[in-house]
């Protein structure tokens, strides 16, 4: 929903007098209903932080290209406010209820990200609702430079975003798609050609990633913007996006329905709930196809086990929960897939590439500058073997990951020791900053928060 300069005060105010209410000692957390985390956060006993209010866009400037958004604003309300303007955020994660707050200080990938970077890089300054209480204005330079470098991948350990002023790009009214089959080891060298040139064989891409389906099946998608006004794909209703990459070389999307193409069915994922079957998807209510509804769907399992306790009655093996994006060096990524086919064998898989818009590395998200990444994606179950153990593959993952050289998000489960995850995410870094932001450390920490789930 907009918001006035007036609102958003009032807003920040509220929230501000909810802090206070917080008993000395208990913890702090946002009030939510809902969250794109994949990690369980154990319940607390106290209010959390009332962000009624924080959820929308305070203004548009469509001249300087940037927008002033209140931390809690969806990217779908985000993108509702910016494409009349023909702009959109630099980068615009793939499911509709990411907040903006929420991808700054944790995960934002999508197909820009190999030229527009991640969504904290078009952060001009933000407010943030510190630890202690204040409420400061972070820049890239400034009294609170520290905390606005430290900010990325905190996951609210040092704060809460409460605004944040983004840089905007241009975007034409329509996406015109190719799908180009490749092998594994093509992919780098076609990957490292767009990055390099903005092209891929002499046609301009304006946006990559791909879906590799299995070791002989693989794809980048590629993007072009157009102003052309030509018959477009609907991928909300009977169509199911990731199927059409296999079924035609090109396509055309509005710019809505591309930066939207994954929430209907969540990418892949809406298959376990039945709703890719011809039958149920003509009854399930076209309301009700993103990514949200089925993230409640999974909330609901995890809370009371239905679908598990009806397995377990049929004899088949429990299952564990493989929810994970990895970024790994471009020149190792035919080798990984390779191994995550053999070792874990979930298909398919989203193909993301990535590198740092600028010269900047972030101490919490340590990817390289000049360096390009792919962002390996994978999100299902695989059921749990005689003798092993829930986490034993996500372990495996986390090994072979770092082996690869590469680095994992962390909205989902993770299973390293202390040691090693300090040394991984620089929490030494984080540390230092906290203690001038969060003195009485009344914020979760990143480990506990990420492996402990506290």
């Amino acid at each position: 929903m907009p918001s006035t300069s007036v609102d958003h005060d009032l807003a920040v105010g509220r929230l501000r007098a909810s802090y206070e209410r917080i008993p000395a000692g208990h913890p702090v957390r946002l009030a939510k209903r809902s969250s794109n985390l994949f990690r369980p956060r154990a319940e607390l006993d106290t209010p959390g932080l009332d962000v009624t209010g924080l959820t929308g866009v305070i203004s548009v400037d469509p001249v300087a290209r940037t927008a002033d958004v209140q931390g809690m604003c969806t990217y779908e309300d985000l993108v509702a406010a910016t494409l009349p303007h023909v702009l959109t955020p630099m980068v615009v994660p793939q499911l509709k209820t990411i907040t903006l707050g929420g991808a700054v200080t944790g995960l934002g990938i999508e197909s820009s990200s190999f030229r527009a970077g991640l969504p904290h890089e078009s952060v001009l300054e933000m407010d943030v609702l510190t630890g202690a209480g204040e409420v400061v204005t972070a820049r890239p330079v400034g009294e609170h430079a520290d905390l606005f470098r430290m900010f990325p991948n905190s996951y609210g350990t040092l704060g809460y975003a409460t605004r944040l002023r983004i840089s905007l790009d241009r975007i034409s009214p329509y996406i015109a798609l190719r799908h180009v089959r490749l092998s594994l080891d093509s992919l780098a060298p076609a990957i490292a050609e767009i990055v390099a040139s903005g092209s891929y064989r002499d046609e301009p891409v304006h946006f990559v990633d791909g879906v590799a389906f299995s070791p002989s099946e693989a794809y980048l998608t590629l993007g072009r913007n157009s102003d052309a006004l030509a018959q477009t794909s609907d991928y909300t209703g009977q169509q199911i996006y990731y199927r059409s990459i296999q079924q035609r070389q090109t396509d055309f999307l509005t710019a809505h329905d591309y930066l939207w193409r994954w929430d209907t069915d969540w990418f892949w994922c809406s298959a376990a709930f039945g709703a890719q079957n011809p039958w149920v998807r003509r009854l399930w209510p076209r309301r009700w196809r993103r990514s949200d509804v089925f993230h409640k769907l999974v909330g609901f399992e995890n809370r009371h086990q239905v679908a598990a306790r009806i397995s377990a009655r049929r004899g088949q093996a429990p299952r564990e929960r493989v929810v994970q994006d990895v970024e790994i060096p471009l020149s190792r990524l035919a080798a990984f897939l390779r191994w995550f086919d053999a070792a874990v064998g979930m298909r398919p898989v989203w193909l993301c590439p990535l590198r740092l818009r600028g010269s900047t590395a972030w101490p919490l998200y340590p990817l390289a500058p000049g360096e390009t990444y792919v962002n390996v994606g994978f999100w299902g179950t695989v059921p749990i073997l005689a003798g092993a153990a829930d986490g034993d593959v996500n372990r495996r993952i986390e090994d072979a990951v770092a082996r690869f050289g590469g680095h994992k998000s962390l909205y989902s489960d993770a299973y390293y020791d202390r040691d090693t995850f300090d040394r991984l995410y620089n929490v030494p870094a984080l540390t230092e900053v906290k203690q001038r932001y969060d003195p009485d450390a009344r914020l979760t920490g990143l480990y506990e928060k990420a492996v402990t789930r506290r």
